[in-house]
């Protein structure tokens, strides 16, 4: 990639740092995509799934097609890292680098403009609400790949630890599907004085947490992978009373549908039976949020021959992880494979949902190649 380019990409990378906006909100990213666009001479579509575009380049004759997919929301996270780029908007920030990714597939766009050897049509999907809000499932439901037409899709996620501009490709599973768990628990308030005349929410709480771990350790098999966390917790509102309802909220995560459906089923039988232990009520919603980014073999050895020929570090060894991308729903319709590109050290609080987390610029050029690269040769291999 020329120095100019580079230049100007960690320009839109880091005003969109600058102008971070949470899950469905993500209009001026959206603006911001679509002007950039419009200078790369690139056609597009706003408002797909909300406030997601979807730009084409096309050329020749062929009638292959191919997908790129970067997401562009932000997370409810206090910036720390005092950058003179950092979050203008208090309490929100690029915690997870989209902005990075955004910019990413906008530097693909510029080197497929700019080289001719291939022929087909890409379609670049800048999708909204990735962090648990369903923007894939949204932009399916609005017919992308009816109206955007695909054989494969391929994305890709910095990730910190790795070594900057190294890309990572999993054979099979790659990263864990999620789904958001909110738990109430309603009982009887009263004087924090006289707890033999209500029923306590707050204790039966502290019980459900600790039974909650019970259905990974006890109810899956130990050679299957799945985690339940509690990450919230609401209730009271005076420290001489005892409340009358508490929430919980947290999420859980595997790799398999069957799995996922126990972990379910346990959790509302582990909700019924404290709170009955208890003599309160108790309600239950699950949400799935995300499916399993589970790669396509044969997509998995593409991206791997198009970044090794395209001169870039591959890795093949890295074990999946628990964190949850909702790239798992496009992988559900259609084969593809989803890359990591390593963002550098994480130590020091620069790991992604870190206050302190920035996306690293100097990896730019190794992301957009990446994506370029998997492109071109996904459109000349069967």
């Amino acid at each position: 990639m020329e120095q100019v380019l580079h230049e100007q990409l960690t320009g839109w990378r880091r005003h969109l740092h600058t102008h971070p906006e949470l899950s469905l909100h993500e209009q001026e990213t959206s603006r911001f995509v679509a002007a950039r666009l419009d200078e790369l001479g690139i056609p597009y579509i706003g408002g797909v799934g909300g406030n997601g575009v979807v730009a084409t380049i096309a050329r020749g004759a062929s009638h292959r097609s191919v997908g790129l997919r970067a997401d562009m929301d932000a997370l409810p996270i206090t910036e720390t890292t005092g950058l003179p780029y950092a979050s203008g908007t208090p309490g929100i920030m690029h915690a997870c680098g989209h902005d990075g990714h955004t910019v990413s597939l906008l530097g693909a766009a510029a080197l497929l403009m700019a080289d001719t050897s291939w022929s087909g049509t890409v379609q670049l999907v800048f999708q909204p609400a990735e962090e648990g809000y369903g923007g894939a499932r949204s932009m399916l439901a609005d017919g992308l790949l009816e109206r955007f037409p695909m054989e494969r899709i391929f994305g890709y996620h910095n990730w910190p630890g790795l070594k900057a501009g190294t890309v990572a490709i999993h054979d099979g599973a790659c990263m864990a599907g999620g789904s958001r768990v909110y738990i109430t628990l309603r009982g009887l308030a009263g004087h924090a004085g006289m707890p033999h005349l209500t029923l306590d929410p707050m204790v039966a709480a502290g019980h459900l947490i600790v039974a909650l771990q019970s259905i990974v350790s006890r109810n899956i098999d130990p050679l299957e992978t799945a985690v339940i966390s509690i990450g919230m917790i609401d209730g009271g509102m005076a420290a001489n009373q005892i409340c009358d309802s508490v929430t919980l909220k947290g999420t859980h995560r595997t790799f398999k549908p069957a799995i996922r459906d126990a972990l379910d089923a346990g959790i509302r039988r582990v909700v019924d039976g404290i709170a009955a232990t208890f003599g309160m009520t108790a309600e239950v919603e699950i949400t799935p949020g995300m499916g399993p980014v589970v790669n396509n073999l044969d997509c998995a050895e593409l991206v791997a021959r198009a970044v090794t020929d395209a001169g870039l570090a591959l890795r093949r060894d890295l074990p999946p992880t628990m964190a949850s991308e909702d790239f798992g729903w496009y992988l559900a319709k259609l084969p593809g494979a989803f890359l990591w590109i390593g963002n550098g050290p994480g130590d020091g609080g620069r790991g992604l949902h870190n206050p302190n987390y920035d996306f690293n610029d100097a990896i730019l050029p190794a992301a957009a190649t990446a994506l370029a690269s998997t492109a071109m040769r996904a459109l000349r291999t069967d």
